[in-house]
């Protein structure tokens, strides 16, 4: 960004447990995202977008931070985001942005309880309507969300379009213009989502009327097909449907709040980020949806329009969220405060080059068990900690390994390599980078102790024609 230019709005769409493969430009038949697509055919798409910790609190930790969940605290839910720890409404405020929070918050802590958030516990957004834990003061079509003097107030409408009603009205307060508004400052506004989440009490997936009807038995990806039946509480069989129709309604709606900043003239000045906190495997990988290393549970959306971004292309090299904090602050012009760990992902655009970038992504797991993994384009290496306490223990000293998948083979991760013999040099590299990841971030040293080995019979990491000359081979057509 030139010293020059004015400076962005900034809008971070961020929806809760949302799986990559629900939009088009992913392959995703049933034709939910539009508008997420097209925003990624004409801005910048992140294919393979990773969060670094599969549950709420942690991954939104690291979006408003740009740290992993060991280096925040908060390492699974009911753990309060720091007051004291720099946050990106922080770096922004300190800009002149004006910074607004919309929707579920889930940074507060238990002692928080599930209403109103602290002015001090707000990570530093100065415009407020939010709950602690919306899943728990909202249903479907009674909305109800807390003001910056702490105070209950109502939206009508089904929930998603209430906040998205909501974002419009913040951006026509805000948007600075044209400098034709006195004293107007830019803004950086996070919309927070509930949706694709559900229902906890019910174990629903809420949608508009009608939507859940439309899109039942519309699509089945591959790991649900495989693995759903055994899930309990119905599980992917049950709530599909209803997932695609909350995922659809969000598309409309971020169309909504578009077509505004279109009407206000602020498209083209305005940085707008769609990305989710985690995915889902409803209930196929444990006992719940998510909270496991597999791609249904890491891998989300992540798509980017407006200046900087429009035109950037598709990203194939694996990218975390923790990534997002300061690309924005980048792509603002601002300064990226001390203790990021995220990097920014601006370098890969338009099919740049990034030579410093790790080939891997680190993810690490809690709740569940003290687990950590690396993705890279083409493998999933996976280890957990025996013995640990998920709730507990941030971290372990001692891991052994549990998963190895082929991405390229086995994109939906069906088939467990952890064993095999002829894998043991893929798996030595994945732990070796994994070792590296853990030094980066700052956890403690830790083992990681080989799976025991199993014959392979005929599997092998690569076919065995690979070994075979071929460079230098002539076509078979050519005479010698």
């Amino acid at each position: 960004m030139s010293a020059s230019a004015p400076r962005p709005n900034v809008i971070v769409i961020l929806t809760d447990q949302q799986r990559w493969d629900t939009t088009g430009v992913a392959g995703n038949p049933a034709d939910v995202t539009p508008e997420f697509d097209r925003i990624a055919h004409t801005g910048t798409h992140v294919a393979c977008a990773l969060t670094p910790q599969p549950v709420c609190a942690p991954a939104r930790a690291a979006l408003q931070t740009g740290r992993y969940a060991t280096a925040t605290g908060v390492f699974r839910n009911g753990l309060p985001l720091p007051p004291d720890i720099p946050t990106l409404a922080k770096s922004f405020a300190a800009a002149g942005y004006t910074t607004g929070y919309l929707g579920k918050w889930h940074l507060a802590g238990d002692d928080a309880g599930a209403g109103p958030v602290a002015p001090e516990a707000r990570a530093g957004y100065e415009r407020w309507l939010a709950s602690a834990l919306l899943e728990f003061t909202s249903d479907a079509y009674r909305t109800v969300l807390y003001d910056e003097a702490g105070q209950p107030v109502r939206l009508p409408g089904y929930r998603s379009d209430a906040l998205i009603d909501a974002a419009i009205r913040f951006v026509a307060d805000h948007d600075p213009g044209d400098g034709e508004r006195a004293g107007a400052r830019p803004f950086l506004l996070f919309l927070s989502l509930l949706e694709p989440h559900h229902q906890n009490a019910t174990d629903d997936y809420p949608a508009p009327e009608g939507y859940r009807e439309r899109y039942a038995g519309r699509w089945l990806p591959p790991d649900l097909a495989a693995l759903a039946a055994g899930a309990p509480q119905g599980g992917a069989l049950r709530h599909l449907g209803g997932y695609l129709g909350q995922i659809k309604r969000v598309d409309e709606g971020v169309g909504r709040l578009r077509d505004a900043l279109r009407g206000l003239g602020a498209d083209g000045r305005t940085v707008l980020a769609w990305t989710a906190d985690h995915g889902s495997h409803f209930r196929t990988r444990n006992a719940e949806y998510k909270r496991s290393a597999h791609d249904a549970s890491v891998r989300v959306p992540l798509a980017l329009t407006g200046p900087g971004f429009t035109g950037g292309g598709r990203i194939t090299h694996p990218v975390s969220t923790v990534d997002l904090v300061p690309t924005l602050l980048e792509a603002a012009g601002l300064p990226v405060p001390d203790g990021v760990q995220g990097r920014s992902f601006l370098p890969l655009l338009g099919g740049g080059a990034d030579p410093g970038r790790p080939e891997s992504v680190f993810v690490q797991i809690s709740e569940s068990q003290v687990g950590r993994a690396v993705r890279t384009e083409r493998w999933k290496y996976a280890v957990a900690a025996p013995g640990a306490d998920p709730w507990h223990e941030p971290d372990a000293a001692r891991y052994v390994e549990t998963e190895l998948y082929d991405l390229a083979a086995d994109p939906y991760e069906l088939d467990n390599l952890a064993r095999l013999d002829s894998h043991r040099e893929v798996a030595d590299g994945l732990r070796a980078a994994l070792l590296g990841w853990l030094a980066r971030v700052g956890e403690r040293p830790a083992e990681i102790v080989p799976a025991p080995a199993r014959p392979a019979g005929q599997r092998r990491a690569d076919p065995e024609v690979r070994a075979l000359p071929w460079a230098d081979l002539p076509f078979g057509h050519q005479r010698r």
